[in-house]
């Protein structure tokens, strides 16, 4: 007599109940804060943005602060030299007086630069090494800055993935207002505080301009020049948190400094009151007001003519830091809400098309054994999505297309096992032993055929890209989800029947 493990009962009524749970929140439009799964770009709408590191820039800046330093040193050596130019990313200048030792006087400057020197004229650029690093380094800072400025907007899911040493692939589902996330992105955000020429803060006369002094323009008002010093007295990179907040109606936005940003800003306001105090955001003057008294507690205030949205636009650039360079968009693409509505429903209807001629299929070609094939299948599907929901997986067209194949696949394990039991109730074995045999063989091909799709699974989910990524996602859950339904459900299902009904022979 076949008795059923209640361990067995009881393991697949555990697995069945959570799984159902799991999926619930799905189908509940109250359950906000519930896990679910989250639609790709495809399926709910959103923008698609390539975005190029702008390295040119990048190296330019670098090459313009060496060759600041190279006069530094020149000077303070005391070495003659003429035409120190910057061209592109090279610097050339040439010596007054042959014999000069360069090497010793940079070599403080590290082993980043190459000189070449041909009698008096000296060529300077940065070494292939220190180009690739910086181009890597660069990469890895901009993902990392591109990723905080999506996380503070909110969005769930975005795909941000690097193209190549100088392009981001982001995608963005369910986003409302692509041309916001273009303004966040398109920012550099680099804040500095510089101090104002102490007697013309505000440009006059544009033939004054002292040295380590440069003209800047206001960004609150077109025409408005200022004049700042050079020399930044404190970077943003010090700043700890940016938080917009509502001051007497208006918007504005309060800073905070970490420890040492702190002690750098009590010590300059405290040796500068009376003084305008220039903050710089991207080459222009977002607010200089004079500095009243000292400020000791390391935080402060951004005011100007900011509504709420460009005020938490502006503290949300703070908090996630100084892009290393400019992002520049070179391909945009905004799907619908109704195009990818469109997609759910065509998903949808090739899941039903597919699961009703299976049904049909299994109970045309094993009866009573397809019933049970077709409830394994039903809740091969749950396991899936359960999974997906589970994970906070991103379904996406492709996925939907691998669950589809996965029941296919669920299908095709149910009839290796089917015809391995008609085959061996052709034999004189008992009931139980027909079954047992049935399994027993037809799992060898099943784990078989089941680990080289996985290896594909895995393959492609490691070499592939955003679609691609989603087919092998769903693929390799399917493929775990079917072994388990079809192997220990179905196998399940028929121990069951078999000690309520007793038949007295297989017949299939």
């Amino acid at each position: 007599m076949l008795n059923v493990p209640k361990w067995k009962i009881t393991i697949a009524l555990v697995v069945c109940i959570y799984s159902i749970i799991t999926l619930a929140p799905n189908f509940s439009k109250t359950s906000e804060e519930a896990q679910k799964i989250n639609l790709g770009l495809d399926l709910q709408g959103g923008a698609y943005l390539l975005l190029e590191i702008d390295q040119k820039a990048y190296f330019e800046e670098k090459i313009e602060i060496l060759k600041n330093e190279i006069r530094s040193k020149l000077r303070a050596s005391q070495i003659g030299y003429i035409n120190l130019i910057r061209e592109d990313e090279v610097i050339r200048f040439s010596l007054r007086e042959e014999g000069t030792n360069l090497n010793q006087i940079l070599n403080d400057l590290g082993r980043d630069i190459t000189i070449e020197q041909q009698e008096l004229d000296i060529t300077i650029s940065f070494s292939e090494i220190f180009i690739r690093d910086q181009k890597m380094k660069l990469l890895e800072q901009s993902l990392e800055i591109v990723r905080r400025r999506i996380d503070e907007t909110g969005t769930k899911e975005p795909l941000i993935q690097p193209q190549g040493l100088n392009r981001i692939i982001l995608q963005v589902p369910g986003i409302k207002n692509p041309e916001r996330l273009k303004r966040i992105l398109g920012k550099t955000a680099k804040m500095s505080f510089h101090l104002l020429h102490p007697e013309k803060p505000i440009v006059e006369d544009i033939f004054f301009l002292p040295n380590d002094y440069k003209i800047m323009g206001s960004s609150e008002e077109e025409g408005l020049y200022y004049l700042v010093k050079s020399k930044a007295e404190i970077s943003g990179d010090l700043l700890n948190d940016a938080q917009a907040t509502i001051y007497q109606g208006k918007p504005q936005i309060n800073f905070r400094f970490d420890n040492v940003g702190a002690r750098k800003f009590g010590e300059l306001t405290s040796n500068n009151v009376g003084k305008n105090l220039a903050i710089i955001l991207d080459q222009q003057v977002i607010s200089a007001p004079i500095i009243r008294e000292p400020i000791i507690g390391g935080s402060g205030v951004i005011s100007g003519n900011y509504s709420t949205e460009t005020a938490n636009d502006l503290a949300l650039l703070l908090r996630a830091g100084s892009l290393p360079a400019p992002l520049n968009i070179i391909e945009e693409r905004t799907v619908g809400p109704s195009l990818g509505q469109d997609s759910i429903l065509a998903g949808k209807k090739a899941v039903t098309i597919g699961f009703v001629l299976v049904l049909v299929l299994m109970l045309v070609l094993y009866k009573k054994f397809g019933i049970m094939a077709v409830m394994a299948l039903m809740m091969n599907v749950v396991f899936i999505f359960a999974t997906l929901t589970l994970f906070g997986a991103t379904l996406t067209l492709p996925g939907i297309a691998g669950i589809v194949l996965t029941i296919g696949m669920a299908v095709d394990t149910n009839v290796l096992i089917f015809e391995r039991i008609r085959e061996e109730s052709r034999t004189d074995k008992s009931i139980y032993a027909v079954i047992d045999q049935g399994f027993g063989q037809a799992l060898k091909t099943i784990i078989d055929s089941n680990i080289t799709t996985l290896i594909a699974a895995l393959v492609l989910f490691n070499f592939g890209s955003g679609p691609v990524k989603g087919f092998a996602v769903t693929l390799a859950v399917g493929i775990m989800a079917s072994m388990f339904s079809a192997v220990f459900l179905t196998k399940l299902f028929i121990y069951l029947w078999v000690s309520f009904t007793k038949p007295k022979k297989i017949s299939i």
